[in-house]
């Protein structure tokens, strides 16, 4: 290609050096926005010859189109400013697929300060790219990992808080109800003595898994609270909303018919609930409306378990 002269008329040492080397030396000028140097390391990188690389229109289009736009703009405004810059991106190679490219541009200026030429080294970063999408599809897992109950795979107490705090403060500025479902599995004490922590386990993870059929909205939020205690939080219920889900809950546990020999209600595995609705106004809290709900649990685990117990807040407190 012409322009190769137009870089080694310097000195046949440094055209050797620049040729030599990984990453691929490229030298653009300014007035014509055309090529004056690519390095021959850009064939068998992306396929297209040395020759073919003649103005940066050529490398605009050889962009990924998912790319292009951001990085042509940037580039250009960048240049336009004198300011050296960097861009990673999507180099298109010649059989239809891409390589990730690092490109560092050095902006040369004349005497009198006006933009001259572009000088730049091209990086294949594939390696590192892939490294990279490795590392958050590791921290994406990690992070569900770290809300999600190891032992029942539903939501832990973890998502719940971070849930609730959310949907606390959405209900809080739209003036929308937000319902709780406190959930206590009856004399588990006695079952995980009776059947073994084996069989106990099993007991949790059934249980969670039926709770979650329970609910149906978008953002509800099913549980492990603690313990053998499960919570369901339905953003945008109100009262007999939550009635509905909580009656839910207690049908589907009743249909599981979960053996416990020593419980005085069907020698089944049951359930007590409390059910709670707020709208929160002021300065309410969603701790408040927690310890609220947990009260009507404590008063159906008082009044004989298997039952359920409500309160509609209105308002908040």
């Amino acid at each position: 290609m012409s322009g190769i002269n137009d870089l080694s008329s310097d000195s046949a040492v440094y055209k050797t050096l620049l040729e030599s080397t990984q990453a691929i030396p490229w030298k653009i000028d300014w007035s014509t926005m055309s090529f004056a140097y690519i390095g021959p390391q850009i064939e068998p990188l992306l396929g297209w010859s040395q020759e073919s690389w003649v103005t940066a229109e050529d490398w605009a289009t050889r962009i990924h189109p998912d790319d292009r736009d951001y990085v042509v703009n940037f580039c250009i405004a960048q240049s336009q400013a004198g300011v050296d810059h960097e861009a990673d991106y999507r180099a298109l190679t010649k059989d239809n697929g891409y390589v990730w490219i690092r490109d560092v541009v050095h902006v040369v200026r004349n005497d009198s300060g006006e933009v001259e030429s572009l000088i730049g080294f091209m990086f294949d970063i594939s390696e590192r790219k892939k490294t990279e999408e490795k590392l958050i599809a590791l921290q994406k897992e990690l992070e569900a990992l770290s809300f999600k109950d190891g032992l029942t795979g539903i939501a832990n107490r973890r998502q719940f808080d971070v849930s609730l705090e959310r949907e606390w403060a959405g209900a809080r500025n739209g003036g929308l109800p937000l319902s709780l479902i406190l959930i206590d599995v009856d004399f588990f004490k006695q079952y995980n003595d009776l059947y073994g922590h084996i069989q106990g386990d099993k007991c949790l993870i059934d249980i969670a898994q039926t709770l979650s059929l329970a609910a149906i909205g978008p953002r509800d939020v099913v549980a492990r609270f603690g313990g053998e205690e499960f919570v369901l939080m339905l953003p945008e219920t109100d009262a007999a909303g939550a009635r509905k889900v909580a009656e839910r809950c207690h049908r589907l546990i009743e249909k599981l018919a979960i053996p416990h020999s020593q419980s005085p209600h069907g020698q089944n595995v049951t359930v007590s609930i409390g059910v709670g609705t707020s709208v929160p106004r002021g300065d309410s809290s969603p701790t408040a409306f927690i310890q609220a709900v947990d009260r009507q649990l404590y008063a159906a685990k008082q009044n004989g378990r298997n039952r359920i117990e409500y309160f509609d807040e209105r308002p908040a407190q």
